[in-house]
């Protein structure tokens, strides 16, 4: 039987999922079209003197229209959160209707929710500097991705630490295949190199890195193979930070997971579409490298957790459990 602690945070993350808002908003916009100035110009762009850092401003990628009822569940419920200064939905599906989003209701339980539409299709878009954004922090997901307002309050608080990396729920790693002579992507329970864009957050800073300096034939695999940004982040912030990423424990609610029975949209995930997806995710590490010229990938270990509970052991009824956990009568 789980502790009363677990009980008590499974039934506050299912009334998360289940939050309605208490009033609504006419929130769409066409906040700003990245072809109307050039988004490596500093002038565009606030000064850094000018962003809070007691806040984050949330970037949720959209592209299926099939998706948009549960893109609005999971943005009203992003919204209640008290670090979350403003929601923008990057909006990539530039054959959606101009029209279409005047007859859609984004509904807020605090932080604004806005779209914007990318003018053309491009996941480097997701890592775009925009001048709209007012915060040093930003945290970017996908849109079938919600974590529990207590994770998503740990992992700010980690990141306020360290500013310079990557913080994340989802973790994976790079290793070098020795037969074969070339780097693969894979998952290690021991150590990890990147976290995903599921849920990450990172330094307003490193998207102007992203998409300003790094080479533009790098951000070009992203385009051609549709594939891979979040690993090219990756390589950006481990060569700024010197230093791996940080992977905090929490929950998340993945519709995308295909271990859902019957998930939403499982038929327009990018990862789901491809059997051999690992294997290309491999070979974009394998020309990242080429590219750069290095490997700034570094290892980490272990993971950042909220508390610590009970760990003795006691015998009750019979059995060894937690001594904090109390049986059923």
């Amino acid at each position: 039987m789980p502790s009363r602690r677990t009980i008590i945070s499974l039934l506050a993350f299912t009334l998360f999922l289940s939050l309605k808002p208490s009033y609504s908003k006419r929130l769409f916009s066409n906040l700003e079209s990245l072809e109307d100035h050039d988004i490596c110009d500093h002038k565009n762009l606030p000064a850094s003197h000018d962003l809070r850092g007691d806040q984050l401003t949330l970037l949720i990628s959209g592209f299926s229209e099939t998706r948009l009822p549960l893109i609005r569940q999971i943005a009203a419920a992003y919204s209640s959160l008290p670090s979350i200064f403003e929601i923008f939905i990057i909006w990539g599906n530039t054959s959606t209707p101009s029209d279409f989003f005047r007859f859609q209701n984004f509904e807020s339980l605090g932080a604004p929710i806005s779209v914007i539409r990318d003018p053309h299709l491009s996941l480097n878009l997701r890592f775009s500097p925009r001048g709209i954004i007012r915060t040093r922090a930003v945290a970017t997901c996908d849109d079938d991705v919600l974590v529990d307002p207590a994770s998503v309050h740990l992992a700010f608080r980690v990141w306020q630490r360290n500013p310079e990396k990557l913080v994340g729920f989802f973790a994976r790693s790079h290793s070098y295949d020795i037969s074969s002579k070339s780097w693969i992507y894979t998952v290690d329970p021991a150590k990890f190199s990147m976290v995903l864009t599921k849920f990450m957050i990172l330094s307003i800073e490193y998207l102007f890195e992203y998409s300003c300096k790094i080479p533009a034939r790098a951000r070009g695999v992203v385009d051609e193979w549709r594939n891979c940004e979040d690993i090219l982040m990756n390589f950006v912030v481990s060569s700024g930070a010197r230093s791996g990423p940080i992977l905090v424990e929490g929950k998340a609610r993945d519709w995308g997971d295909a271990r859902n029975e019957g998930g939403v949209g499982r038929e327009v995930g990018l990862s789901m579409r491809n059997v051999e997806h690992r294997k290309r995710r491999g070979l974009c590490i394998e020309e990242f490298h080429r590219i750069l010229g290095r490997m700034p990938l570094r290892y980490s270990y272990g993971r950042v957790v909220g508390g610590v509970g009970e760990q003795g052991m006691c015998e009750k009824g019979g059995d060894l459990v937690l001594c904090d956990q109390e049986l059923g009568g």
